[in-house]
């Protein structure tokens, strides 16, 4: 491994490691939700695997909808049973994976980058991807008075929600493809990259300490109603413009020991993608109602449609896409070549897909043998 490579990893797991479990109280960690009354437990219901809760992560983005909507509507507390449906919410991926390798999540909504370092830094023994969620939704959105074409964009700040997400991977990736160079660990050089928490960005943007944000929606159309233009969106870098954006992933352990819960968590997933794409605007307004009740405050309609409408929600994990993502990071110095083999267990998902007469994913060659 070249000296520069080694040390630019030393930071990196420095960097997470240094991550304060405090942050799981920042990120709402535990935070009551106000469902609907399907969330009620069903008389005689009991306990899967004899847990009293499964606790599950995810972002307070629209791209973790199907978890957004499997609370608010009840999904998984019905598959559940008397087995406690707990929520955890998150910024970015990395604070993510920091819960789930110390135990205090079981599964979690997750972007791939995430995934991708989570895995390899754990030699492959900490976590699975067990299936998808969502593509797209991720758009470059700037100043148009700073900001006219793509070009414009050199010498100017970027936010990213935080260094090694899927976000900022994927940014750093295309500033490399336009020629720049960029010091992945202090985001310093021909472009700045501004690591911003996503509630932050808006107001950062208003303010000016930035110019324009790679992130996710709703973040994106925030800034738009703000007055930010869409420059250019993620998925139309990327064949056929779908490209996983969020994934299912749980600790290895805890599908070991409970896979009964992992698989009651799994169905209610693939329900709830299967509800949001048969009654789109009822959806929209469901995860609408879990934002507000997770941070406090709705998304208004110039905010919340058009951000709905670059989502696409899927229970295919894009498994192919996820090998490209993987060296974006190591391109952009913060990953060495990683050995994803074994990182999927699709074989629960695809049970449950089957069962219900659709469609089974595909590892694209990167499954557990």
């Amino acid at each position: 491994m070249p000296a520069t490579r080694s040390k630019l990893l030393r930071r990196g797991v420095a960097a997470l490691a240094a991550l304060p479990l405090l942050t799981l109280a920042a990120c709402g960690y535990g935070s009551e939700s106000k469902n609907d009354d399907t969330t009620k437990v069903a008389a005689g219901a009991k306990k899967i695997d004899g847990l009293d809760s499964v606790k599950i992560g995810y972002f307070g983005n629209l791209t973790h909808a199907t978890a957004l909507v499997g609370f608010q509507k009840g999904f998984f507390q019905k598959e559940l049973g008397a087995t406690a449906a707990k929520p955890a919410i998150f910024n970015a991926g990395p604070s993510e994976i920091e819960a789930l390798n110390s135990g205090s999540i079981d599964i979690g909504w997750i972007g791939p980058s995430p995934a991708i370092n989570g895995y390899t830094k754990s030699a492959g023994k900490n976590l699975k991807i067990i299936g998808g969620s969502a593509s797209g939704g991720v758009k470059l959105v700037v100043n148009p008075q700073k900001i006219k074409s793509l070009k414009d964009v050199k010498g100017k700040k970027i936010a990213t929600p935080q260094l090694g997400n899927t976000q900022d991977v994927a940014f750093l990736n295309w500033a490399a493809d336009q020629g720049w160079k960029v010091d992945a660990q202090s985001g310093k050089g021909d472009v700045t990259v501004v690591r911003t928490d996503n509630k932050i960005t808006p107001d950062a943007y208003a303010a000016g300490s930035v110019d324009g944000a790679w992130v996710p929606e709703p973040t994106a159309s925030k800034l738009v109603a703000k007055g930010a233009k869409v420059l250019l969106d993620e998925s139309s870098l990327w064949p056929d413009k779908k490209f996983v954006i969020t994934n299912i992933v749980v600790r290895q352990d805890f599908l070991k020991k409970n896979p009964k819960a992992v698989e009651a968590v799994l169905k209610a997933s693939v329900e709830a993608n299967k509800w949001i794409n048969a009654n789109p605007d009822q959806a929209k307004a469901a995860a609408n109602k879990q934002l507000e009740a997770d941070s406090g405050k709705a998304l208004p309609a110039n905010v919340l449609d058009p951000a709905w409408k670059s989502i696409q929600f899927t229970d295919d994990p894009l498994a192919a896409t996820l090998g490209t993502e993987a060296q974006h990071a190591v391109k952009a110095g913060l990953l060495d070549k990683p050995n994803l083999k074994g990182i999927y267990d699709l074989t629960v998902l695809n049970k449950i897909l089957k069962a219900s007469g659709e469609k089974t994913v595909s590892d694209a060659g990167l499954g557990t043998s």
